[in-house]
């Protein structure tokens, strides 16, 4: 029976999938964790053919853990679950090594047939997103300046043109002050910028934030 690893920050919520998940009869759900610290503490002890990813958890989220997720346990199934909308996260999710992205909006049948189909070994992309795909081909995406940011950095300049100062990224994503405005600085020198309100623009004419 393929075993599932729920990874999620809010415990209402692990509880809400953990109900989805076992209505199915071939689907066990082996284990929960709150942080990708603890995803990466377990999957190094026990088994599991596919995690159930929350993008944005404290103590390092989604995206920071898939790469080790993948050395971890070479064959398992990464199915991102994240409140952002597919256009700001599920690309770069993708490019990780995740096989699905879902949204937190989604119908629970949707949720288990993007799991069915990442357990099968296949990839789940809704039909939203493989017109952001479609979309990204023909705009020529690679020249735009937010795809030389890393993942990090990315993560960081959303948060910034969404309005976030520099001290509350910083607890948000439990780093330094220091850290956050060594990575604003290098943002705004590699997509030529001077300050937050060119980042928001940019951001909002690009369709990244909301």
């Amino acid at each position: 029976m393929p075993k599932v690893l729920i990874a999620d920050d809010h415990p209402i919520l692990r509880t809400g999938l953990k109900q989805i998940i076992t209505a199915e009869s071939d689907i066990e759900v082996v284990g929960e964790a709150a942080n990708g610290m603890e995803v990466l503490d377990f999957l190094r002890k026990h088994p599991c053919d596919l995690v159930l990813l929350d993008i944005s958890m404290p103590k390092r989220g989604g995206l920071d853990v898939i790469d080790e997720i993948k050395q971890i346990q070479p064959n398992i199934g990464i199915l991102i679950l994240s409140i952002y909308p597919e256009e700001q996260y599920a690309i770069r999710a993708l490019r990780a090594g995740a096989s699905g992205y879902l949204t937190k909006a989604s119908a629970p049948n949707e949720l288990i047939n993007a799991i069915h189909k990442v357990l099968s070994g296949g990839k789940y992309i809704s039909l939203s997103l493989a017109e952001i795909l479609a979309s990204e081909i023909d705009r020529y995406s690679s020249q735009q300046p937010h795809k030389h940011l890393s993942d990090r950095e990315y993560q960081v300049m959303c948060m910034l043109a969404a309005g976030k100062t520099v001290t509350e990224v910083a607890n948000e994503l439990n780093l330094s002050v220091k850290t956050i405005s060594t990575y604003r600085a290098r943002i705004l020198e590699k997509m030529n910028m001077k300050n937050n309100a060119q980042l928001t623009f940019y951001a909002v004419e690009n369709h990244l934030i909301e």
